[in-house]
Protein backbone atom coordinates (compact mmCIF):
# COMPACT_ATOMS: atom_id res chain seq x y z
CA UNK A 1 0.00 0.00 0.00
CA UNK A 2 1.31 3.22 -0.52
CA UNK A 3 2.41 6.14 1.88
CA UNK A 4 0.34 8.78 2.63
CA UNK A 5 1.81 12.05 0.64
CA UNK A 6 0.97 15.63 0.86
CA UNK A 7 -1.12 17.17 -1.30
CA UNK A 8 -1.79 20.90 0.10
CA UNK A 9 1.29 23.59 -1.35
CA UNK A 10 2.73 25.65 2.33
CA UNK A 11 0.84 28.82 2.01
CA UNK A 12 3.60 31.46 3.24
CA UNK A 13 6.74 30.20 1.49
CA UNK A 14 10.42 31.02 3.62
CA UNK A 15 10.45 34.64 2.43
CA UNK A 16 12.40 36.99 4.70
CA UNK A 17 9.13 38.49 6.38
CA UNK A 18 7.60 34.80 6.82
CA UNK A 19 10.93 34.00 8.95
CA UNK A 20 10.99 36.87 10.76
CA UNK A 21 7.54 35.44 12.37
CA UNK A 22 8.87 32.06 12.78
CA UNK A 23 12.13 33.40 14.59
CA UNK A 24 10.73 34.93 17.04
CA UNK A 25 8.54 31.99 18.70
CA UNK A 26 10.28 30.30 21.54
CA UNK A 27 8.82 27.51 23.36
CA UNK A 28 7.67 29.81 26.30
CA UNK A 29 5.43 31.93 23.51
CA UNK A 30 4.24 29.37 21.21
CA UNK A 31 4.20 26.06 23.49
CA UNK A 32 3.68 26.67 27.15
CA UNK A 33 0.88 24.74 27.25
CA UNK A 34 3.30 21.58 26.57
CA UNK A 35 6.38 22.52 29.02
CA UNK A 36 4.90 21.36 32.11
CA UNK A 37 5.17 18.28 31.22
CA UNK A 38 8.73 17.98 29.62
CA UNK A 39 10.93 15.72 31.40
CA UNK A 40 15.08 16.06 31.15
CA UNK A 41 15.48 12.16 30.05
CA UNK A 42 12.54 12.79 26.86
CA UNK A 43 13.30 11.95 23.16
CA UNK A 44 11.05 14.72 21.13
CA UNK A 45 9.51 14.94 17.80
CA UNK A 46 9.38 18.63 16.37
CA UNK A 47 7.21 18.90 13.23
CA UNK A 48 7.38 21.41 11.09
CA UNK A 49 10.51 22.55 12.98
CA UNK A 50 11.01 25.78 10.31
CA UNK A 51 14.48 27.39 11.08
CA UNK A 52 13.97 25.44 14.59
CA UNK A 53 13.54 28.29 17.57
CA UNK A 54 11.09 26.03 19.27
CA UNK A 55 12.96 22.81 18.44
CA UNK A 56 15.93 24.46 19.94
CA UNK A 57 14.83 25.63 22.90
CA UNK A 58 12.74 22.20 23.47
CA UNK A 59 16.24 20.68 23.30
CA UNK A 60 17.68 23.02 26.21
CA UNK A 61 14.61 21.84 27.92
CA UNK A 62 15.54 17.76 27.61
CA UNK A 63 19.79 18.01 28.67
CA UNK A 64 19.55 14.21 29.01
CA UNK A 65 17.03 13.44 26.02
CA UNK A 66 16.99 14.40 22.50
CA UNK A 67 14.66 16.32 19.77
CA UNK A 68 14.46 15.91 16.15
CA UNK A 69 13.16 18.53 13.86
CA UNK A 70 11.36 18.00 10.83
CA UNK A 71 10.54 20.02 7.53
CA UNK A 72 9.01 19.73 4.62
CA UNK A 73 11.11 21.95 2.98
CA UNK A 74 15.31 21.10 3.24
CA UNK A 75 16.38 24.36 2.51
CA UNK A 76 14.94 26.01 6.13
CA UNK A 77 16.75 22.96 8.11
CA UNK A 78 20.09 24.77 7.35
CA UNK A 79 19.16 27.93 9.11
CA UNK A 80 17.63 25.25 11.90
CA UNK A 81 20.99 23.55 12.50
CA UNK A 82 23.25 27.16 12.35
CA UNK A 83 20.95 27.91 15.10
CA UNK A 84 20.95 25.01 17.28
CA UNK A 85 24.94 25.13 16.54
CA UNK A 86 25.21 28.61 17.53
CA UNK A 87 23.22 27.87 21.03
CA UNK A 88 26.01 25.09 21.42
CA UNK A 89 23.48 21.91 21.27
CA UNK A 90 24.56 18.61 20.81
CA UNK A 91 20.92 16.57 21.58
CA UNK A 92 19.22 18.13 18.62
CA UNK A 93 18.97 16.79 14.88
CA UNK A 94 17.06 17.46 11.75
CA UNK A 95 15.69 15.79 8.75
CA UNK A 96 13.31 16.30 5.87
CA UNK A 97 9.76 14.53 6.33
CA UNK A 98 6.16 14.39 5.33
CA UNK A 99 4.07 14.26 8.76
CA UNK A 100 1.49 11.66 6.65
CA UNK A 101 4.34 9.41 6.36
CA UNK A 102 6.95 9.71 9.10
CA UNK A 103 10.33 7.80 9.04
CA UNK A 104 9.99 6.58 12.53
CA UNK A 105 9.08 2.97 13.94
CA UNK A 106 6.54 2.94 16.32
CA UNK A 107 6.82 3.78 19.70
CA UNK A 108 9.53 5.76 19.47
CA UNK A 109 9.34 9.46 20.91
CA UNK A 110 7.83 9.98 24.36
CA UNK A 111 6.70 13.48 23.12
CA UNK A 112 5.81 14.37 19.44
CA UNK A 113 4.91 18.39 19.11
CA UNK A 114 3.56 20.19 16.22
CA UNK A 115 3.53 24.04 16.18
CA UNK A 116 1.19 25.56 13.48
CA UNK A 117 1.75 22.53 10.58
CA UNK A 118 -1.94 20.93 10.98
CA UNK A 119 -3.69 24.05 9.58
CA UNK A 120 -1.36 23.54 6.42
CA UNK A 121 -1.73 20.27 5.63
CA UNK A 122 -3.95 17.90 3.21
CA UNK A 123 -5.01 15.25 5.65
CA UNK A 124 -4.46 16.62 9.18
CA UNK A 125 -6.59 13.27 10.98
CA UNK A 126 -3.58 10.88 9.07
CA UNK A 127 -1.28 13.86 10.20
CA UNK A 128 -2.24 13.11 13.51
CA UNK A 129 -2.63 9.24 13.40
CA UNK A 130 1.40 9.30 12.19
CA UNK A 131 2.01 11.19 15.49
CA UNK A 132 0.39 9.24 17.60
CA UNK A 133 1.96 5.80 15.68
CA UNK A 134 5.40 6.98 16.42
CA UNK A 135 4.68 8.05 20.25
CA UNK A 136 5.31 5.83 22.81
CA UNK A 137 2.64 4.27 25.19
CA UNK A 138 1.94 6.81 28.06
CA UNK A 139 3.68 9.52 25.42
CA UNK A 140 2.26 13.06 24.33
CA UNK A 141 0.75 14.42 20.98
CA UNK A 142 1.13 18.33 21.41
CA UNK A 143 -0.70 20.24 18.72
CA UNK A 144 -0.77 24.08 19.13
CA UNK A 145 -2.67 26.28 15.59
CA UNK A 146 -3.79 29.16 14.77
CA UNK A 147 -7.48 30.34 14.01
CA UNK A 148 -8.22 33.29 11.63
CA UNK A 149 -11.37 33.78 11.31
CA UNK A 150 -11.27 34.32 15.28
CA UNK A 151 -8.18 36.48 15.10
CA UNK A 152 -9.13 40.10 16.19
CA UNK A 153 -8.00 43.56 16.60
CA UNK A 154 -8.60 47.69 17.00
CA UNK A 155 -9.62 49.61 15.61
CA UNK A 156 -11.17 48.45 12.12
CA UNK A 157 -8.99 49.72 9.66
CA UNK A 158 -10.45 49.82 6.15
CA UNK A 159 -8.92 47.00 4.13
CA UNK A 160 -7.91 44.59 6.98
CA UNK A 161 -11.38 42.53 6.64
CA UNK A 162 -10.17 42.02 3.05
CA UNK A 163 -6.65 40.80 4.11
CA UNK A 164 -8.66 38.22 6.39
CA UNK A 165 -10.91 37.32 3.61
CA UNK A 166 -8.25 37.30 0.97
CA UNK A 167 -6.19 34.91 3.55
CA UNK A 168 -8.57 32.27 4.06
CA UNK A 169 -9.33 32.04 -0.01
CA UNK A 170 -5.82 31.16 -0.39
CA UNK A 171 -4.85 29.01 1.85
CA UNK A 172 -8.07 26.90 1.43
CA UNK A 173 -7.38 26.53 -2.28
CA UNK A 174 -3.81 25.90 -1.47
CA UNK A 175 -5.40 23.07 0.27
CA UNK A 176 -5.08 24.01 4.15
CA UNK A 177 -7.38 24.91 6.51
CA UNK A 178 -6.64 28.22 7.84
CA UNK A 179 -8.89 28.34 11.38
CA UNK A 180 -7.96 24.91 12.70
CA UNK A 181 -7.41 25.40 15.81
CA UNK A 182 -11.10 24.81 16.32
CA UNK A 183 -10.46 22.25 14.56
CA UNK A 184 -7.76 20.18 16.96
CA UNK A 185 -10.00 18.53 19.37
CA UNK A 186 -12.53 16.94 16.50
CA UNK A 187 -9.33 15.77 14.38
CA UNK A 188 -8.14 13.91 17.30
CA UNK A 189 -10.58 12.40 17.86
CA UNK A 190 -11.53 11.51 14.11
CA UNK A 191 -7.66 10.48 14.65
CA UNK A 192 -8.49 7.81 17.26
CA UNK A 193 -6.88 9.80 19.84
CA UNK A 194 -9.34 9.72 23.04
CA UNK A 195 -7.34 11.47 26.38
CA UNK A 196 -7.35 14.84 24.57
CA UNK A 197 -6.73 17.86 26.95
CA UNK A 198 -8.12 21.12 24.30
CA UNK A 199 -6.92 25.04 25.55
CA UNK A 200 -6.75 27.99 23.54
CA UNK A 201 -4.12 30.73 24.26
CA UNK A 202 -3.24 33.87 22.86
CA UNK A 203 -0.48 36.07 20.80
CA UNK A 204 -1.09 40.04 21.52
CA UNK A 205 0.64 42.82 19.80
CA UNK A 206 -0.07 46.03 21.22
CA UNK A 207 2.68 48.23 22.04
CA UNK A 208 4.55 50.39 19.50
CA UNK A 209 7.62 48.11 18.65
CA UNK A 210 4.80 45.20 18.51
CA UNK A 211 2.58 46.67 16.16
CA UNK A 212 5.56 47.88 14.11
CA UNK A 213 7.11 44.47 13.71
CA UNK A 214 3.69 42.49 13.45
CA UNK A 215 2.28 44.90 10.84
CA UNK A 216 5.73 44.74 9.24
CA UNK A 217 6.25 41.73 8.45
CA UNK A 218 2.47 41.03 7.24
CA UNK A 219 2.60 43.99 4.67
CA UNK A 220 5.47 42.96 3.61
CA UNK A 221 4.49 39.07 3.21
CA UNK A 222 1.51 40.34 1.38
CA UNK A 223 3.97 41.62 -1.43
CA UNK A 224 6.65 39.92 -1.33
CA UNK A 225 6.34 36.12 -0.36
CA UNK A 226 4.54 32.57 -1.87
CA UNK A 227 1.26 33.75 -0.01
CA UNK A 228 1.65 36.77 -2.60
CA UNK A 229 2.71 34.78 -5.74
CA UNK A 230 -0.09 32.64 -4.86
CA UNK A 231 -3.26 34.69 -4.67
CA UNK A 232 -1.95 36.56 -7.90
CA UNK A 233 -1.88 33.19 -9.91
CA UNK A 234 -4.69 31.89 -8.27
CA UNK A 235 -6.68 35.23 -9.61
CA UNK A 236 -7.51 35.95 -5.70
CA UNK A 237 -6.46 39.21 -5.84
CA UNK A 238 -4.48 41.56 -8.51
CA UNK A 239 -1.29 43.34 -7.31
CA UNK A 240 -2.90 46.51 -7.00
CA UNK A 241 -5.31 44.83 -4.32
CA UNK A 242 -2.00 43.27 -2.69
CA UNK A 243 -0.39 47.20 -2.66
CA UNK A 244 -4.08 48.14 -0.94
CA UNK A 245 -3.72 45.11 1.91
CA UNK A 246 -0.21 45.96 1.97
CA UNK A 247 -0.71 49.72 3.25
CA UNK A 248 -4.00 48.91 5.33
CA UNK A 249 -1.18 46.58 7.27
CA UNK A 250 0.65 49.90 7.78
CA UNK A 251 -2.04 51.89 8.61
CA UNK A 252 -3.27 49.98 11.34
CA UNK A 253 0.40 49.49 12.81
CA UNK A 254 0.78 53.28 13.12
CA UNK A 255 -2.50 53.41 15.18
CA UNK A 256 -1.23 54.43 18.72
CA UNK A 257 -4.80 52.27 20.00
CA UNK A 258 -3.62 49.48 17.65
CA UNK A 259 -4.47 46.25 19.44
CA UNK A 260 -4.05 42.50 17.70
CA UNK A 261 -5.01 39.48 18.98
CA UNK A 262 -3.88 35.78 17.49
CA UNK A 263 -6.44 33.08 19.22
CA UNK A 264 -4.80 29.72 19.43
CA UNK A 265 -6.39 26.07 19.96
CA UNK A 266 -4.35 23.61 21.67
CA UNK A 267 -4.80 19.97 22.39
CA UNK A 268 -2.49 17.45 24.52
CA UNK A 269 -3.36 14.13 23.98
CA UNK A 270 -1.67 10.92 26.04
CA UNK A 271 -0.81 7.52 24.38
CA UNK A 272 -2.71 5.14 25.64
CA UNK A 273 -0.82 1.96 26.70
Amino acid sequence: MPKAQETAVYTHGHHESVLRSHTWRTAANSAAYLLGSLKPHMRILDIGCGPGTITADLAELVPDGHVTGVDAAPGVLEQARAAASARGLTNVDFAVADVHALDHPDDTFCVVHAHQVLQHVGDPVQALREMHRVTKPGGLIAVRDADYATMTWYPAVPGLDGWLDLYERVARANGGEPDAGRRLKAWARAAGLRDVTATATAWTFATPEERAWWSGLWADRTLASSYAERATQGGHATSEQLQAVSEAWREWGRQEDGWFAVLHGEILCRKEG
